[in-house]
């Protein structure tokens, strides 16, 4: 799997997700980074339909966390754009989900990279002519290996 990449469309954005979510696996965390637009739901809702997730993936924004189950591996999206800090998150008692179930966040870039040892940053941006950008940031040697291996 490339680590940087263009995605045109909106429907890119959804396929990549589709193909980053074959390399997912229960206890995994997905830390997604990027400005408002540039795909995090989007991207988001691609994991879902490649985890085999019914129903649809919406922004989690006013609930701040949503538990989608039905697919290979449970979805847990959470949107922390409103979180203050840790206590927050504690209060989220994501730790109850993470084992089980992979667990994708937007906005969470400083604020949830202690939830796993490992984890996925995905950089997501879009330019002027709406064109998203994708960076896959790798932190553990896991993701690093398993990122080279899909190569």
């Amino acid at each position: 799997m490339r680590r940087e990449r263009e995605l045109p469309a909106i429907t890119d954005t959804q396929a990549f997700g589709r193909e980053l979510a074959e390399l997912l696996q229960p206890g995994d965390l997905v830390v997604l980074a990027g400005p408002l637009g540039a795909g995090k739901t989007a991207l988001t809702q691609g994991i879902g339909a490649g985890l085999g997730v019914p129903g649809p993936i919406t922004s989690p924004t006013f609930v701040l966390a949503r538990v989608h189950r039905g697919g290979r591996v449970p979805l847990v999206h959470v949107d922390a754009y409103r979180l203050a800090g840790m206590a927050d998150v504690d209060d989220l008692d994501l730790d109850a989900t993470t084992e089980e179930a992979v667990t994708v966040v937007e906005w969470g870039h400083g604020l949830v990279e202690q939830l796993a040892d490992e984890h996925l940053v995905v950089e997501l941006d879009r330019r002027d002519d709406d064109v998203r950008t994708v960076r896959l940031v790798p932190v553990g040697p896991g993701w690093e290996q398993r990122l080279a291996d899909a190569a």
